[in-house]
């Protein structure tokens, strides 16, 4: 049960600049001596950086809704070639979802879930988890995710990987992969130990 809590999401103060740093959530442990699940979170929505540095030699970032908030949102955008001026490059494979099927289209600094509500960017995992119900339900009992710390939390913390430290949210898929052996002796596969 406490992983559900911390999936869901605790309210967390957002890093300074926050970029594309994850930031770790916990929830309070149900047990005083136990340490607790922490899960990473998104700081934020996104920034975008512009190229130039402020008076300090900070980056210079825009949210989202600098722009989308002046453009007409297109629900039928599924894919960067359809597009003509921004995102022309996104690799959108996720099924035959469309750009407001997860964002927001009256603010795009936010999600939207599939009953229509809005979500903030740092509670993604809700998101994710309502078409992924296996993989969160695998998550929620530690078979899906990466971690790190402690599996007897009586001794320490333990540290969870958020849906998109790992996958990529516009197209999630990881590529195949041809598992291969380590190499005998040292020596990369194919090389001949020489005399």
């Amino acid at each position: 049960m406490l992983m559900s809590l911390a999936v869901a999401g605790c309210d967390a103060e957002p890093e300074p600049e926050a970029g594309p740093a994850r930031q770790p959530t916990s929830a309070p442990p149900a047990d005083p001596w136990l340490h607790p699940v922490l899960v990473n979170q998104p700081a934020g929505p996104p920034r975008i950086e512009t190229g130039r540095v402020d008076a300090h030699g900070h980056e210079v970032t825009v949210s989202c809704a600098t722009c989308h908030d002046v453009l007409e949102p297109n629900p039928a955008v599924s894919r960067g070639q359809q597009l003509t001026e921004f995102h022309l490059d996104l690799e959108m494979a996720h099924g035959e979802l469309t750009c407001v099927s997860c964002h927001n289209p009256g603010n795009y600094d936010q999600l939207r879930l599939a009953d229509g509500r809005s979500l903030e960017f740092v509670n993604v995992m809700e998101l994710c988890g309502q078409c992924h119900g296996s993989q969160r339900r695998d998550f929620e009992q530690g078979a899906h995710g990466g971690m790190t710390g402690y599996w007897d939390r009586t001794r320490g913390p333990r540290q969870r990987h958020s849906c998109i430290d790992c996958h990529e949210p516009h197209a999630p898929a990881f590529p195949q992969m041809k598992p291969v052996f380590p190499p005998r002796d040292g020596l990369p596969p194919g090389t001949q130990p020489q005399p």
